[in-house]
């Protein structure tokens, strides 16, 4: 009789724990609604119009490189391509890859 005490508290027990390491795994639904919105595409920002709040949504892009943006453009007109992005200081291609998707003219 205590044999099968044991063993019943043993599958209890390893059943009840292995269920517990499975409901941990699972992620709730703030985890998923914020996964959602890190994943979520952002619109496309037109960088012949853009201002710096804009701009600084770009990766890698903050208020300084989105200043230099818009000084390029004052200087040379609207962007033709976007990879005339390249000639602006202190943009380079890692930026420009990150963010090419996001970017439109």
């Amino acid at each position: 009789m205590r044999f099968f005490l044991f063993l019943a508290s043993f599958i209890i027990l390893f059943f009840g724990t292995t269920s517990l390491a499975f409901a941990a795994e699972l992620p709730t639904a703030k985890e998923s609604a914020a996964k959602a919105e890190v994943t979520a595409p952002q619109e496309a920002i037109n960088i012949n119009t853009a201002d710096i709040q804009e701009l600084t949504r770009l990766k890698g892009v903050g208020e300084k490189k989105a200043e230099a943006i818009i000084a390029w453009r004052k200087e040379n007109g609207n962007f033709k391509t976007v990879d005339q992005l390249l000639e602006v200081k202190g943009i380079g291609e890692a930026i420009l890859t990150t963010n090419r998707e996001n970017i439109r003219i």
